[in-house]
Formats: structure tokens, C-alpha cells, sequence
């Protein structure tokens, strides 16, 4: 868990102490949570997940889906594509979709 939360809170660009405003806790408690000296409690856990936008389950290492959906008709692979591009720092956001369009393109002109 503790590597989620370092992982979630930089990729938003969220210092210690922002998030530990955010919750209303010591940075010195987030140091812990993110260290594995310590855990959340369950409201805290609560308010992790709507700050990162991320199920409770993920958080705690207990699942690789990150979003909770709720369009069911997404399979496997396209949560598992999501929850990496949410992952990403923007820069490599902006990398990768302009790589994806260069994939369409050349499908494209392949499908001519």
C-alpha cells in the first residue's frame, strides 16, 4: 500500500504536506502511510480514494483495477490501459496520445 499512495500522490503532483491538509493529518503521518509504518484509518482511506480518484481496494495493493467503472461494458485489458494512463506524469500522457494517433493513422492508411 504504502508505494500506492507515494505513487498516486506524485502522479498528481501532490506534495506530503498538501495531502496531509487534505486529510487533516501530520506529513509526518503521510511519511508513515507511505513508508508502511503506518496506515490509514477507514474515513481516511475513504478520502484517499477521492482525492486520487482511485478504489479503496487498489490503494491497499489488493487489486490492480484503479477506477471504479461504471460502465461494465469495458473489458479487462481496456481497465488495465486506464489505470496505466492514469499512472502517467502528463508529458508522457501528451507522448502517448500523440503515438496512439500515429497508430490510427497508419491503420488507416493500411486498411486503404
Amino acid at each position: 500500500m504504502e508505494n500506492r499512495i507515494r505513487q498516486l500522490r506524485e502522479g498528481i503532483h501532490m506534495t506530503q504536506v498538501n495531502l496531509a491538509a487534505a486529510l487533516e493529518v501530520s506529513q509526518e503521518t503521510i511519511s508513515a502511510y507511505e513508508s508502511g509504518k503506518n496506515y490509514p484509518t477507514v474515513a481516511r482511506l475513504l478520502k484517499l480514494s477521492e482525492i486520487f480518484q482511485a478504489r479503496c481496494d487498489y490503494i491497499l495493493g489488493l487489486s490492480d483495477i484503479r477506477f471504479p467503472c461504471q460502465n461494465q461494458q469495458l473489458s479487462e485489458d481496456e481497465l488495465t490501459l486506464l489505470n496505466k494512463y492514469q499512472m502517467l506524469q502528463e508529458e508522457y500522457k501528451d507522448s502517448l496520445q500523440a503515438y496512439l494517433d500515429g497508430l490510427l493513422v497508419s491503420q488507416k492508411n493500411a486498411e486503404r
